[in-house]
């Protein structure tokens, strides 16, 4: 028992103050105040104390009494239970909005919604740990005031429905039922769904199985609510109007029969709902539809809660229970970060693992794949050789900042497509496709051999990025220096003049800003890996591939052979063009997007980069040996490299993990392990093993 504290001043003013005659907005004011005032010491103490000074002054307790009258007589109490949580348009970028206004917009207490009103009179992100904790005495005093103003507003209304206190729970059930029979009913629903959501449950005849479970919502809905006004009729004779039931044993059996079947209706629907998870996996994720299908069955537990107040032979507990409900829905609903994980955990995970597939092409087991993996980022290097020379071209046509920024980017991109056609590869493009595939090997990490598996795919990862780099470097370095070197033999100059050369050193040199410019780089690698994911997702979810291959005209301007061959192959490679596209164009212009609003922003990229500095040195020749600034150019290269593919690595390994819930205990063991790998045997993280 909680002691009791003085009583001030304060307090007694604002019972004083009570007017039931008052304007709407001033006696919600008054409401708001009096909840305040409770807040403001330790909650529970001050509801007690308020509670007590109401029970030993029926004066004050009569006006307080009226005032709750006539709250319930005027604000629509239906949209509490019926709005409250859920976002009015079914589309997740109208629930950021809300979620943003609710931050930042204060909202007026002038107003006959009681979903919007309740965020004002309660604090979702406090009140219901105090609420939750107050003891039955002090629930029982809260349950009998509001009990005797419901029972005044009732007298003093004579036209209200047979149903009386029950009647806005019964109206947001109908409302609630609606939204449900709404969404099922969609497009976007039924498109998804196939095959008919059938009943399961033994209801009346007219209900035969076989029927749509969303069809039958609202049927089952108006016979439940005809039942219970039946009920009404007979019990309005009964001494309590808040807790009084009809005395007919068969017409209460049949209130619990349609109660139980509309139970089971919201039951099938909600679960033909979560069903379409399964399909989204398979064909394509829409974040809006996921936001539906979370409101959808929220809904449908909404109307169980709510059946539960109007079924129970006493009502007090179940609506204080659903209180609490509401509070803790609020506090959920004020989080945009929450938001965000939620509805695009499903898309992470789908765009990790499409990654996952993609990415095991990169990772090297054996010494015949290693061998393959450095003749495939030899080729790589092969073309990058050119792109270095082709980006001096775009810089000496001296354009604007954009065009020069997008003439670079449209020469990456062309050149990370080529390299995706002839199957060659760019070391940095690896990590943000192996680190999903490393994850799918996080599905068990509760045993030593997974932990070991784990700890080898580790092992076979950073060796293909090594080998990856080492491709790269091997071919670009020499073909760069021998086309400068056929150029002094054809042309009697190289190929980039001394001002360009001297521009290389100055930019590519450790003592600048290399390192800060290779790690942002490694960001951009990883967005281009998220932009080739969603980009894969949108292609899959639009069904493309099907319409490449089956829409007439395109079957009558490619002919059906060519159009099968089509819808496979932009289906097999569209995710990879996707991120060679978005990553040539990151990097031509985000430098020059970030040059505009004066961010100290640039791409360092190792392949490219060694091109430029051996481009440079074709140009300088000897005398660029004894220029300290070319060794601070050299010493840069291994260190771009390790951000480059470090960076990218971590965050694609950091949105992998996280789509896949790992525990951090798990994390804290898997880090243990490669550690523990990494002494004993340092050299299978560089070389092959000599057998699978």
């Amino acid at each position: 028992m909680t002691a009791p504290r003085a009583l001030p001043i304060e307090l007694e003013t604002l019972l004083d103050q009570t007017d039931a005659s008052a304007p709407l907005v001033e006696r919600h004011l008054w409401l708001i105040a009096l909840l305040d005032w409770v807040r403001q010491g330790e909650p529970i103490s001050g509801t007690q104390c308020v509670l007590r000074m109401l029970n030993e002054q029926p004066e004050r307790r009569a006006r307080v009494v009226a005032l709750l009258a006539a709250f319930w007589r005027d604000m629509d109490m239906a949209a509490l239970w019926a709005d409250h949580g859920f976002s009015p348009r079914s589309a997740f970028l109208s629930e950021l909005g809300e979620r943003l206004r609710r931050h930042l917009l204060p909202q007026s207490p002038d107003t006959g919604d009681l979903a919007v009103l309740f965020d004002l009179l309660l604090d979702v992100r406090h009140d219901c740990a105090w609420l939750s904790a107050l003891d039955a005495r002090a629930q029982g005093d809260l349950t009998a005031l509001w009990q005797e103003a419901v029972a005044l507003a009732l007298s003093q209304n004579a036209a209200l429905s047979p149903l009386g206190w029950q009647e806005p729970f019964w109206d947001a059930i109908t409302y609630l039922v609606s939204q449900v029979r709404s969404a099922g009913m969609s497009p976007a629903f039924r498109s998804r769904l196939g095959t008919r959501v059938d009943t399961q449950f033994d209801g009346p005849a007219s209900d035969a199985s076989g029927h749509h479970a969303f069809r039958q919502l609202a049927r089952a809905t108006d016979r439940l609510h005809e039942h219970a006004l039946a009920q009404a009729r007979l019990a309005q004779d009964a001494p309590d109007p808040l807790e009084g039931r009809a005395a007919d044993p068969a017409a209460h059996q049949a209130l619990l029969h349609e109660a139980q079947y509309l139970r089971a209706l919201l039951d099938q629907c909600a679960q033909a709902a979560r069903g379409l998870h399964g399909h989204l996996e398979s064909q394509g994720i829409s974040v809006d539809l996921v936001f539906q299908i979370d409101q959808l069955c929220a809904r449908c537990q909404r109307v169980e809660r709510l059946l539960e107040v109007v079924l129970a032979p006493q009502a007090a507990g179940p609506v204080y229970q659903l209180v609490l409900h509401l509070l803790d829905e609020g506090k959920q609903r004020l989080s945009v970060r929450a938001l965000f994980k939620q509805h695009y955990s499903m898309l992470a995970r789908k765009v990790a693992e499409r990654s996952a597939e993609t990415g095991e092409h990169y990772i090297t087991r054996n010494r015949s794949e290693y061998r393959d993996m450095l003749w495939r980022a030899g080729g790589g290097g092969a073309i990058i050789a050119g792109t270095t020379y082709m980006k001096f071209v775009v810089l000496s046509l001296a354009l604007s900042p954009f065009w020069s920024g997008m003439g670079a980017g449209l020469n990456y991109a062309i050149s990370f497509v080529i390299v995706q056609l002839l199957h060659w590869t760019v070391a940095t493009k690896q990590p943000a496709m192996t680190a999903p595939a490393l994850a799918a090997r996080l599905a068990d990490t509760r045993t030593d051999t997974a932990i070991e598996g784990f700890v080898d795919e580790v092992a076979h990862l950073i060796r293909s990025q090594m080998a990856g780099i080492v491709g790269n470097l091997a071919a670009v370095i020499p073909l760069v220096l021998a086309a400068q070197g056929l150029a002094w033999l054809a042309l009697g100059r190289p190929l980039i003049g001394e001002h360009a050369a001297h521009h290389v050193l100055e930019t590519l040199t450790l003592k600048g800003p290399t390192a800060w410019y290779a790690a942002f780089t490694g960001v951009l690698l990883f967005a281009s890996s998220l932009i080739a994911g969603w980009v894969e997702n949108w292609f899959v979810l639009h069904r493309l591939d099907s319409a490449l291959r089956w829409n007439p005209r395109i079957r009558a301007l490619l002919g059906e052979a060519r159009a099968a061959r089509w819808s496979l192959w932009w289906r097999d490679n569209i995710s990879g063009l996707a991120a060679n596209v978005s990553l040539g164009l990151l990097l031509g212009l985000v430098p020059v997007i970030a040059g505009f609003v004066a961010a100290p922003l640039d791409v360092r990229h190792v392949t490219l980069s060694s091109g430029q500095l051996m481009a440079a040195l074709g140009t300088l020749g000897a005398s660029a040996w004894h220029d300290p600034n070319f060794w601070w150019c050299v010493v840069a290269i291994p260190v771009t490299g390790v951000l480059n593919v470090g960076v990218s690595f971590v965050l694609a390994l950091r949105v992998a993990v996280r789509s896949r819930d790992v525990r951090v205990k798990d994390r804290a063991l898997l880090r243990a392990a490669v550690w523990r790998r990494l002494r004993r045997q340092p050299l299978s993280f560089l070389l092959p093993p000599r057998s699978t």
